[in-house]
C-alpha cells in the first residue's frame, strides 16, 4: 500500500462520515502530514457547481440522469486526483461504492453501466482504504431532525436508506482486508481513536 493512500470515507445520511474525515484532516495538519480532502459530489469549483444542482431539493431528475450527474462531478475532479496520486494522502467524502450503494442497490441502475463509466473515469487511480461508516435507523432519524437544511438526498424513505447501508456492507464484505467498519451508534472519541489507529497503520 503507498505511503499516500487514497482514504475514503462512505456511508449513508448521519453516519459521522463528514465527522470523522474532518476530524482525520486536522490530525494530519497538525502533524504536518500533506494531505488533500474532496468530497462527492463537489470538490473541484465545477463539481461544486453539480453538486447543487443534485441536491437541490426542487430537483427531479429521474435515475439515470441522477447517475449521469453523479459521474460528471467525479470526471470533474479526475484531474486534481490524478495531479496529487501518490504525492500526497488523498481523503475523500464519498466515492465510487456511494455510487454503487445509492445508484445500484438504492435505485437500481444497472451495476454493469455504473462499473464502465467509472473504470474509464478513473483509469488507474485505486483507492487504498475505505472506512464505512454505519448507523441505525434511530439514531439517523434522530440526526436527520436536528439539521436546519435538508437537500434532496435527505427526504428519501427509511427502506431506501436500509438498501443502501446494506449495498455498502455488501461491498465491505468483498474485501475486508481494505475496509473497516466504524458504528456510528458508538461513542464518537472511541471511533475517533480507532480511525487515527488505523491511518497511524497505514502510513
Amino acid at each position: 500500500m503507498s505511503k499516500k493512500p487514497v482514504i475514503v470515507f462512505e456511508g449513508i445520511e448521519c453516519s459521522g462520515k463528514s465527522h470523522h474525515i474532518l476530524y482525520l484532516s486536522k490530525y494530519l495538519k497538525n502533524n504536518k502530514i500533506d494531505f488533500i480532502k474532496i468530497r462527492e459530489p463537489g470538490g473541484s469549483t465545477r463539481s461544486e457547481k453539480i453538486r447543487k444542482l443534485i441536491l437541490d431539493k426542487n430537483s427531479q431528475f429521474n435515475k439515470s440522469t441522477d447517475l449521469l450527474l453523479y459521474l460528471a462531478s467525479r470526471s470533474e475532479n479526475i484531474e486534481i486526483l490524478k495531479k496529487n496520486y501518490n504525492k500526497k494522502i488523498i481523503l475523500i467524502d464519498r466515492f465510487i461504492d456511494s455510487t454503487i450503494a445509492y445508484q445500484h442497490y438504492g435505485l437500481g441502475v444497472n451495476l454493469k453501466l455504473i462499473n464502465t463509466i467509472n473504470n474509464y473515469l478513473l483509469d488507474n487511480f485505486k483507492i487504498d482504504f475505505t472506512f464505512l461508516n454505519i448507523v441505525n435507523k434511530k439514531n439517523m432519524i434522530k440526526r436527520l431532525n436536528k439539521r436546519k437544511l435538508l437537500n434532496r438526498y435527505d427526504r428519501f424513505n427509511n427502506k431506501f436508506y436500509q438498501k443502501v447501508q446494506n449495498g455498502f456492507l455488501k461491498l465491505a464484505r468483498k474485501n475486508k482486508r481494505k475496509y473497516k467498519i466504524i458504528n456510528s451508534n458508538l461513542d464518537i472519541k472511541y471511533n475517533q481513536d480507532e480511525i487515527i489507529k488505523t491511518v497511524e497503520k497505514i502510513i
